[in-house]
């Protein structure tokens, strides 16, 4: 294990997080530009649904209609535990609980990429249609979680008009949102331009793919660096929970993963989807149905807790997991 942490450690993604975070605490002036951040966010995520689709057109059905089955799972079971989690163990009201269960029930893309680049450095590279498992991922657990926080909210504020204009507007913000469109349009992109399209334009996603990754990993340390005064704020419940709770959910979905009968390094990548969780395309949808929820219980728990755990600990512990369970 501590073999594995360190090569992890040693790796360009960790370290270029790393150095956003010092860069950061040192106050430097060092930021990418909003207009190359978005560039980067939107090169990573087509790369990675192109590469899904072409790796899904020489999938067959029965190879994968199990781990969809299981990825599906882990989507509705992490919301509704997290949510537990916070309302009955830390005392949360169900707004907070119910926007915390959106983002830990949805999956973090970045981290997701850092697990691909993971299993693939340690010779355990995971199955090729991985991206398709996590489009499955990126929304029931966030409508599942909001459903609730909606229900108990119109509860206590006994209100019924204007919820369901609220959870179509919530529903379309997260279905055609850009992570989204991105994933599912390069999967279907992908799929149907097979391995023959593939090799005209793979250079340019395949070749520059890490290289690009690392600058985002550094905005992305940057932007984690930034929150970490926000720790004082939340608490050592929340400390605790931004740990424990990747754990017992990365636990959860390696041993999904293997039952699925995934490989070592699709189960570890698995377990990090359900690990992870989403400050990408939870957030706006939190924001349009749960106003009243305190952001930064949400945003610094997601962001400056479990994110820098999963990237530097996480992964390697998942992939350890994984091993156990396959024997």
């Amino acid at each position: 294990m501590i073999e594995t942490l360190k090569a992890n450690l040693l790796s360009p993604i960790p370290l270029a997080f790393a150095l956003g975070i010092v860069a950061r605490l040192i106050r430097s002036e060092l930021t990418l530009p909003k207009d190359l951040y978005t560039s980067i966010s939107i090169y990573l995520l087509f790369a990675l649904g192109l590469k899904g689709g072409v790796e899904l057109a020489h999938s067959s059905f029965d190879a994968i209609a199990l781990p969809a089955g299981a990825t599906i799972l882990l989507g509705c079971i992490t919301p509704l535990t997290t949510y537990a989690v916070m309302k009955y163990v830390g005392r949360f009201d169900s707004s907070d609980a119910a926007a915390m269960a959106a983002h830990y029930g949805s999956v973090s893309a970045v981290t997701f990429i850092a697990a691909q680049q993971f299993v693939q450095q340690v010779g355990a590279p995971a199955e090729g249609f991985m991206p398709t498992l996590l489009t499955l991922l990126e929304s029931p657990g966030i409508h599942i979680a909001l459903a609730i926080g909606a229900v108990q909210r119109q509860k206590t504020l006994g209100a019924q008009s204007g919820q369901q204009a609220s959870l179509k507007e919530t529903l379309h913000e997260v279905l055609t949102a850009r992570t989204m469109v991105l994933l599912v349009g390069g999967l279907l992109v992908g799929f149907l331009m097979g391995e023959n399209g593939w090799k005209s334009v793979g250079p340019f996603y395949d070749g520059m793919f890490r290289g690009v990754l690392m600058l985002f990993l550094l905005e992305m340390g940057i932007v984690a660096g930034s929150r970490l005064g926000d720790l004082k704020k939340v608490g050592p419940f929340l400390l605790a929970f931004g740990v424990l709770m990747p754990i017992v959910h990365g636990a959860l979905g390696a041993a999904l993963g293997v039952w699925a009968g995934l490989s070592v390094g699709g189960a570890t990548v698995l377990a990090t989807m359900a690990a992870s969780a989403s400050y990408i395309a939870a957030p706006p949808a939190v924001r349009v149905t749960l106003p009243e929820a305190n952001p930064t219980y949400f945003l610094t728990s997601s962001l400056a807790i479990t994110f820098p755990f999963n990237i530097l600990a996480g992964i390697p512990l998942y992939f350890r997991i994984a091993q156990a369970l396959h024997g």
